[in-house]
């Protein structure tokens, strides 16, 4: 038994049994409906056949559903920065993280219109607990981070994602996406929990981090959604957090949290890949030889590029102003828009509950506040 077999996704030669075993099944029956509302049961039949490998499944299947997606719920996914990667290199994406299915799907869908390597994606085992969602994850080249956890059981846990990520970036070339934090940002700031880091780098094996760091080739992702489709369902938690309340989840939460976000509106959507951090580690390396005082600076390097990279959309400049009352970005968007962003405020939220509406802004708003606040350091 392989030392990662309790986390990594289906091999090639697994794909055929798990697809077929899973084909009949209703959930999977209602997927490719959606991609392919058109196909008779034969060519459905004919469809699964034919996938050999997760690369057959990916391209023959999830690639047109995320486009069936983007049609129905958006008005376009943008991009920008692909041109800097090599075709033949795999990277560590390190990205923000706003939506748990989509934000590394658009990635995949992207590095794979641009020629690219495409990424095995960290997926939490919270959202893989039936059985169907664990199949249809590993079939999409996820593998598995454990949650809840006893301190023990993490470190050792840790030490083997650490170890399987730097396998597949190293032995296999294949590129590798992690969210820059555990679980998804809520209220629009954007930060690298140095958490994060400190497990990348457990797998270290050379005398610096900070050269290790740099032969992984960490790239800052930033996703940038002109409507959060989760927006709503992010309130509580910010409320309770607000109120130094301990939050707990209703047991469909992640589920209901993860079909929102695809099929909710997102309006446009824009992606950037960054560039491959080298001198920038070069600088933290000759700073300091604290590794804890490296990681923090690394955390740093990463966020100011993603909030640097962020677009910014109409919906992020009109929640400024509405938050702050002033007219101060009014240049940056229409009447028509404000309008329409009220008349979401109004249909999401109880008008009456000041602090509600005033955490909703603020996802919205701090984007804008974070980008200013880095131009003007």
């Amino acid at each position: 038994m392989s030392k990662f077999d309790s986390i990594r996704f289906y091999h090639d030669e697994e794909v055929t049994k798990i697809l077929q075993n899973i084909s009949h099944h209703p959930m999977v029956k209602s997927l490719i409906d959606y991609t392919f509302p058109e196909y008779s049961d034969e060519q459905v039949n004919e469809l699964v056949n034919s996938i050999h490998s997760i690369r057959d499944f990916q391209s023959k299947i999830i690639y047109h559903t995320l486009q069936q997606v983007l049609k129905n719920t958006s008005e376009g996914l943008s991009s920008s920065g692909f041109e800097n990667l090599d075709p033949n290199t795999s990277y560590l994406f390190i990205s923000n993280h706003r939506d748990i299915l989509l934000d590394t799907s658009f990635l995949n869908v992207l590095l794979m219109e641009h020629g690219k390597i495409m990424t095995a994606s960290a997926v939490g085992d919270n959202l893989v607990q039936k059985q169907l969602f664990m199949d249809l994850a590993k079939l999409n080249r996820n593998f598995i981070v454990k949650r809840g956890l006893s301190p023990r059981e993490l470190l050792g846990s840790s030490k083997l994602l650490s170890e399987y990520m730097c396998y597949l970036l190293k032995e296999e070339n294949r590129s590798v996406w992690i969210a820059q934090r555990e679980g998804r940002t809520k209220d629009g700031n954007d930060a690298t929990h140095q958490g994060v880091l400190k497990m990348i780098g457990m797998a270290c094996n050379e005398d610096s981090m900070m050269d290790y760091f740099k032969n992984l080739r960490i790239v800052p992702v930033t996703i940038s959604y002109e409507y959060d489709p989760t927006d709503k369902l992010k309130m509580p938690q910010l409320m309770a957090k607000m109120a130094d309340e301990l939050y707990i989840k209703d047991k469909n939460e992640d589920f209901l949290n993860l079909m929102s976000g695809v099929v909710g509106q997102k309006k446009r959507i824009h992606l950037h890949v960054g560039t491959a951090l080298d001198t920038e580690l070069d600088s933290i390396k000759n700073e300091t030889t604290n590794v804890n005082k490296q990681i923090q600076m690394l955390a740093k390097v990463i966020d100011e590029q993603i909030i640097a990279n962020y677009k910014l959309w109409p919906t992020n400049y009109i929640a400024y102003d509405l938050l702050n009352d002033t007219d101060r970005f009014a240049n940056e968007y229409t009447d028509k828009e404000k309008q329409l962003f009220l008349r979401r405020l109004e249909l999401k939220l109880d008008k009456g509950n000041e602090p509600l509406v005033d955490t909703f802004l603020e996802m919205y708003a701090n984007p804008v506040v974070n980008k200013f606040k880095l131009q003007n350091a």
